[in-house]
């Protein structure tokens, strides 16, 4: 049987597979380092197995359940090896034989459920179906194997507040419940409303394919949990949350995200929650995130939650993302260092690790391991913390990034590589890019704004001898660049420039105009493949986008006055290298 499939990242095997079930086992704890020869693409995920499409199976019998609150449920088709028990509208069918079956729900009742038992793959259809269970899940699927959800009209599931009837030795930890893999499709719409857990689950993982509609919200639980993925393919899915520390996406494993339409919102907050401080997220993927296409909007409104994260690694290689975290910070941070005055604190190196676990932070890309940003479009904003961070390296080979957050827009633990791509970092409180290891630029298109005094637009922690390297690309750098830098790529500067202004820069075959902020540091730095020419308050036509209409590239410069540059060696040391750990997890 063809399953999703994970390259172990490990060294020696970057051209080996293992199967989802030993991922556990073989995945390092830790995605710091990397084999040789492995892309950082991620794209080692095969999510197009043949066994996901329902078309590819041959269905021999259908079995129709219709509910009804006046009547009663009703079984029909069930062949003498599928046992059916019907209470009221409370329906057990259990499959002892060897068919494949259809099981067709439709009806509707506010007091009811259905639980299947199966040793056979099977296809669930929904067809116009509104089934509340005010005592546990509305769909609860025992069976251990792969589950074709069909959608068909528009259909209703929700679950109760108090969950009552479970066997002891059973789970039922959804509105929509499965032991076995869920894979979504059709061309009608499921709404899942749940109270009392999450609203999907399943302990293998749940996919969403071939244009079907999903909406589901929980109070109580996580929105869809996949144990060992959550794969968005195509269709549109739209999860809310609102429970304490519970996620829109959760996963032990892998998230994936390869098409359709996503959107996430959490409004639940930090806090504990069995006797354990946890964050609430739109996204948490414990060992891989991956993003290789469609749309995908995250928002954390809650205090101490974050957009997307992960224990691990996160690869965005294709596709638009955009996540937003406007929620107050959860707690307080207590450590050492430098103490207060400053967003989470202001400790030399941004060193967090000796901040207390009675905090959450509120961001909106945050890893423990590595991010790799390869392709697509990637929108980070943070009102109360940092918008990207790594606790790992970061990596930008391709696509474009823009980040604007009140503490360092971009932040890694580790060393932070730009080597392709566009990336503006905008900081309105502290750095724009901030490695707290080395900080290579290579290339690409970089645009950074810090917010003046001590803090810098590109900033690496020299206090710990590590330093800034830039050797290619195209460069603006409002508030400086990190001292003792090494430029083998000449820079240029002026310290007077005008707020709100636009400004056009042409260096080598890159052309290039920005407005600037209303506030951030000096001076302004500029540099590129050719001696830089800077003209400020211009008019232009064409070009592309960039940054949130912030910037375009590849424009006609009309007219503009000449901006005079001087040769620019790096700032003082009092910006560098001085990090803000800032809250926990």
């Amino acid at each position: 049987m063809k399953r999703i499939i994970l390259l172990c990242i490990l060294p020696g095997l970057a051209s080996q597979a293992c199967t989802k079930d030993d991922i556990l086992g073989d995945f390092p704890s830790s995605d710091t380092t990397e084999a040789a020869g492995d892309d950082h693409s991620g794209s080692d995920i095969e999510t197009d197995a043949d066994d996901d499409m329902v078309s590819a199976t041959t269905f021999e019998r259908t079995v129709t359940v219709t509910f009804s609150d006046s009547e009663g449920a009703s079984v029909e088709g069930a062949s003498d090896a599928i046992e059916a028990v019907v209470d009221g509208n409370r329906v057990t069918l259990t499959n002892n034989g060897s068919e494949t079956v259809v099981y067709r729900l439709t009806g509707s009742s506010t007091d009811g459920c259905f639980k299947l038992y199966s040793s056979r793959k099977q296809e669930i259809l929904l067809d116009g179906l509104s089934l509340a269970n005010p005592r546990g899940a509305a769909v609860n699927n025992q069976s251990h194997k792969r589950t074709f959800v069909v959608l068909r009209g528009a259909n209703t599931l929700s679950d109760g507040p108090s969950y009552t009837e479970t066997p002891s030795d059973e789970d039922e930890k959804a509105a929509f419940f499965s032991e076995g893999q869920l894979v979504f499709s059709g061309d009608g719409s499921l709404t899942v409303r749940a109270t009392g857990k999450a609203g999907i689950t399943s302990d293998d993982y749940v996919r969403f394919m071939d244009g079907a509609t999903v909406d589901v919200s929980s109070s109580a639980g996580h929105g869809v949990r996949g144990k060992q993925a959550v794969i968005v393919s195509d269709g549109t899915v739209n999860v809310e949350v609102s429970g304490t520390g519970k996620k829109g996406f959760s996963s032990d494993t892998l998230v994936y995200i390869g098409g359709g339409i996503t959107t996430i919102l959490c409004t639940g907050s930090a806090g504990l929650v069995d006797e354990e401080l946890t964050g609430a997220a739109g996204i948490k993927a414990d060992l891989r995130f991956v993003m290789d296409n469609g749309i995908l909007n995250v928002s954390a409104t809650g205090t101490g939650a974050k957009g997307i994260c992960g224990d691990n690694v996160a690869y965005f290689n294709g596709g638009t993302a955009t996540v937003t975290a406007s929620g107050a910070n959860y707690g307080n941070s207590s450590s050492g260092g430098f103490g207060g005055g400053f967003p989470g604190g202001f400790r030399p190196g941004g060193d967090s690790s000796q901040t207390t676990d009675t905090s959450k932070s509120s961001k909106a890309v945050k890893f423990d391991g590595n991010i790799y940003v390869t392709g697509g479009t990637l929108v980070a904003r943070s009102s109360r913390h940092e918008g990207i961070e790594a606790k790992g390296n970061l990596t930008v080979t391709g696509g474009e990034v823009f980040s604007q957050a009140s503490d360092d827009a971009i932040n890694c633990a580790g060393d932070m590589v730009l080597e392709g791509g566009r990336v503006c970092a905008w900081s309105t409180g502290n750095d724009g890019l901030d490695a707290n290891g080395d900080l290579y630029i290579k290339g690409g298109l970089i645009y950074a704004i810090g917010s003046g005094g001590a803090e810098l637009a590109i900033d690496a922690n020299s206090e710990a001898q590590k330093k800034l390297y830039f050797s290619g690309g195209t460069l603006v750098a409002l508030g400086g660049l990190e001292s003792g830098a090494s430029l083998s790529q000449k820079c240029f500067s002026t310290s007077s420039w005008s707020k709100d202004t636009w400004y056009g820069l042409s260096a080598g075959e890159v052309t290039f105009v920005f407005k600037t902020p209303s506030s951030a540091g000096s001076p302004l730095v500029v540099s590129g493949a050719g001696t830089p020419v800077l003209s400020a308050g211009v008019s232009y036509s064409g070009g592309t986008d960039l940054f949130d209409g912030t910037a375009l590239e590849g424009v006609e410069i009309l007219d503009g006055s000449a901006v005079s540059l001087s040769s620019y060696s790096g700032g003082s040391e009092m910006g560098g290298g001085m990090g803000h750990g800032g809250f926990g997890w």
